[in-house]
């Protein structure tokens, strides 16, 4: 079940991306009185598993996931139709247009791209508001599980108080800062110390298992007892809270193997304190290889009701949503931009961490939640309309920059030199493409 559902959101995502971005060349190519002869979502290579005729476009869908494509008269695309190329201009035709004309067709997709991420942007923050925790109320700081960071002295209960110098005032703040972050402030007990980080920390931590920085620390509590528990007839109740074990205080999950290391190899039964609606009780529990049987779990509710953090809640007008939408939107592209910059630097290693199509697929939850679909979608168009950009022939991009370059020199590059270019430009994808895939097999198989 938990497969349908990412892979349900996968695709879902990934059909409203690819439909919207050519739709962003279709419009102004129809506008311009240019015709399209193609409309496909995925590839079809030798096979539809749908096309439907309706004036001068075939509308369809291919069999092949890897994107999608408009086909206009006259462009030199993938499709390399040189026998249509060969034939004198017709009025119809991309080739035939005014530059400008042109230039805005071309930029027509990833201009969708940002819109739809900055609207999608807007609605989550009218429809949910923002929820953050503030620094300050992170008392006994932060789980770290990730061996980069503890190689580096970091360990669990410091507390990050600055980022390249830059104050941490809530908790978003490092998933945000710590991708560009070359210098970290940390508070260790009563010890304020700097952190440098290498240069290659992102190549580092690409190639770790462990894909979490700093983590907030959650106390124990109860999200299930299963029916087949040694402790199912305990008494235990979803949401009791686990703060003690033998009289030894429990205050974070992340101090349980340790208390139970020294305790499970005398006892059989542990005496375990309980808070359930503010009140304390005592359970006696069963102990079987050092475990209780019972599922830990939480949220951010949990965490506010138990007076953990200090958690802030905005919530927008529909006016205010718009700027906050606006906030966000630029964010992330700022963000996005600071991690292609360190990809392409070698010295970073950040490479390491370009995931495919297997990739994206992780990044969806598998449960269902429109808010986190949305958000990754936005995102996703941010990176789609960025990558579309990169001056590469066969890209968005690399048809701009030839058009810039002909309004701003007043010559046309000549259609062949467009082909090659254009095969040049499809030989880099394919090569990028493998190289993104081939590293979500390589993770795979040797992770």
């Amino acid at each position: 079940m938990e497969f349908v559902i990412k892979i349900s959101q996968f695709l879902l995502s990934l059909s409203l991306l690819i439909v919207l971005h050519e739709l962003g060349h279709f419009i102004p190519a129809k506008a311009f009185k240019t015709r399209v002869e193609k409309f496909y979502l995925f590839f079809d290579v030798k096979y539809s598993l749908f096309k439907k005729k309706i004036g001068e476009t075939v509308y369809g869908i291919g069999w092949l996931p890897l994107g999608g494509y408009v086909k206009i008269s006259g462009m030199i695309d993938e499709s390399m139709d040189k026998e249509q190329m060969a034939q004198p201009p017709q009025p119809w035709e991309f080739r035939y247009k005014p530059s400008w004309q042109r230039l805005i067709i071309m930029l027509g997709g990833v201009t969708v791209n940002f819109i739809l991420a900055y609207v999608i942007y807007v609605f989550i923050s009218f429809a949910y508001g923002d929820i953050d925790i503030t620094s300050s109320s992170v008392k006994d700081g932060y789980m770290v599980t990730n061996p980069i960071l503890k190689d580096l002295g970091i360990k669990t209960g410091d507390k990050v108080i600055a980022i390249n110098d830059e104050e941490i005032e809530t908790v978003s703040q490092i998933r945000r800062k710590i991708i560009s972050a070359e210098k970290l402030t940390i508070l260790s007990g009563n010890e304020t110390k700097e952190v440098v980080l290498p240069e290659d920390f992102l190549g580092q931590f690409s190639s770790s298992e462990s894909k979490s920085f700093f983590s907030l620390r959650y106390p124990f509590i109860l999200e299930k007892i299963p029916d087949t528990s040694i402790n199912a007839s305990a008494g235990l109740q979803p949401k009791d809270v686990i703060v003690s074990l033998n009289g030894k205080s429990l205050k974070y999950y992340d101090q349980y193997d340790a208390i139970m290391d020294s305790l499970t190899a005398t006892h059989k039964t542990i005496d375990v304190g309980i808070l359930r609606d503010g009140q304390q009780l005592t359970k006696t529990l069963k102990v079987e290889d050092g475990k209780f049987e019972i599922k830990a779990g939480g949220d951010l509710n949990d965490l506010e009701r138990l007076g953990y953090y200090d958690i802030v809640k905005t919530d927008y007008t529909f006016g205010e949503s718009f700027g906050a939408g606006l906030l966000k939107f630029k964010d992330q592209v700022a963000s996005y931009g600071e991690q292609l910059k360190k990809i392409f630097n070698p010295k970073t290693g950040a490479y390491k961490g370009v995931g495919g199509f297997k990739a994206i697929y992780d990044v969806f939850p598998d449960t269902w939640s429109w808010q986190d679909f949305w958000a990754l979608t936005a995102f996703l168009s941010i990176m789609l309309g960025v990558l579309n950009l990169l001056p590469i022939p066969a890209l968005d991009g690399g048809h701009v920059m030839f058009l810039l370059y002909e309004m701003i020199s007043g010559r046309k590059p000549s259609e062949k030199f467009l082909e090659r270019a254009q095969m040049v430009g499809f030989f880099i994808l394919i090569a990028l493409v493998l190289f993104a895939n081939g590293n979500d097999i390589f993770k795979a198989l040797f992770k």
